[in-house]
């Protein structure tokens, strides 16, 4: 369950494309507070329909005005597939939003498609430590796990985030930084994921979630004190904002 210290904002909007283009502004405003801040964005992408509804980052005023130069990018989780393979999310977010901003090659950080699940976390992990020693990806002073600038999330009608689904032990692990799974139950079975320590350690968290099949999953998380569901673990060290269409907050 999210710590009750933790600071929400509920967004709600008509339709998905409102949802789009308040996403795309909040993004571009995170980007330019944390380049002033400390010169770099680090933002974690998912997959689903995440990236499709980032799409107006990657048109005026947005497109011209953040300063890609300076982002750096991971996932939140990935399918252990080819990464040109049509069920990557690496895939699915260089067709829709890497490949129409000028994010420089070095600064983006896919699995190894190469290795098993297994090898494949121990892998993205041992990235992840390397960038840390360079003082690329900083680490939490609360938690000792990287703190993330944004998350971009989604929710399955599950109530799943990244591939922590509920009844499998991956979203009870605590102390490693990436997991994998073998027996996803949504396809494909194989993937990596970060654990909710790495999740809960980001600045900031954005649960974008639109489309009425997931409005059953929304009132559980934010209408039930108790819920079991894993998008109810989602606590960042900021804030934590959902935008959410009115089709995804019908039952609220």
């Amino acid at each position: 369950m999210a710590s009750e210290k933790a600071k929400k904002t509920i967004l709600k909007f008509d339709t998905e494309d409102d949802v789009a283009v308040a996403l795309a502004k909040y993004t571009a405003d995170l980007s330019q507070r944390f380049i002033q801040e400390k010169g770099s964005f680090n933002v974690v992408l998912s997959g689903g329909t995440l990236i499709d509804t980032m799409r107006y980052l990657t048109q005026a005023p947005h497109k011209e005005s953040v300063d890609w130069s300076k982002w750096n990018i991971f996932w939140l989780d990935e399918r252990v597939v080819p990464l040109e393979h049509k069920d990557s999310n690496y895939k699915l977010a260089y067709d829709g939003f890497l490949s129409k901003v000028s994010i420089p090659g070095g600064q983006i950080f896919p699995i190894n498609d190469k290795k098993s699940p297994e090898g494949a976390a121990e892998d993205y992990e041992a990235l992840h430590r390397d960038l840390v020693e360079r003082k690329i990806l900083p680490l939490s002073d609360a938690t000792g796990f990287p703190k993330f600038d944004l998350m971009l999330l989604g929710m399955g009608p599950d109530g799943h985030v990244a591939s922590l689904f509920p009844n499998h032990p991956q979203r009870n692990e605590k102390e490693r930084w990436v997991t994998f799974i073998t027996n996803s139950p949504k396809p494909p079975p194989p993937r990596i994921t970060y654990t909710f320590p790495v999740i809960n350690s980001s600045s900031e968290i954005a649960m974008v979630v639109t489309g009425a099949e997931l409005a059953t999953a929304v009132k559980d998380v934010l209408g039930n004190p108790n819920s079991n569901l894993p998008a109810a673990e989602v606590s960042p060290q900021g804030l934590l904002t959902w935008f959410l269409d009115k089709d995804a907050a019908s039952k609220l």
